[in-house]
């Protein structure tokens, strides 16, 4: 599944609140304030996201319910991310997420405890 910016924008507000539903008014209300965005545009992502398969609508009120989990989208991404600029590569991912941000002994720690998680 491919969701587009700002579509990704309408589910970072469903997956902000717990248990991953909120009212489509209350989400129009948050888009308004967070990015300048009218009524329609919202209730048109909304739209978008549950033709995709990435929200439910329920009833009553237009409970707008996640499908797909904010790491399971973010896992795809990355993948694709991988895919298209490193060749499918993840260590030249990894690689260059390393040398474009300097890394204090801290994070560096963090990281290298990550790695012998996954081992």
């Amino acid at each position: 599944m491919t969701l587009g910016d700002s579509e990704l924008k309408v589910m970072n507000i469903i997956w902000d609140n717990t248990p991953n539903q909120i009212e489509a008014k209350t989400v129009c209300s948050i888009a308004t304030s967070k990015y300048g965005w009218n009524k329609n545009t919202t209730y048109t992502l909304i739209k978008r996201c549950i033709e995709k398969g990435a929200l439910l609508r329920e009833e009553p009120n237009f409970i707008c319910k996640a499908l797909i989990s904010k790491t399971e989208v973010q896992q795809e991404e990355v993948k694709k991310l991988t895919d298209k600029v490193f060749d499918g590569s993840s260590e030249l991912l990894f690689s260059s997420l390393l040398s474009n941000k300097g890394l204090s002994a801290d994070k560096i720690e963090v990281l290298k405890n990550l790695i012998d998680k996954m081992r």
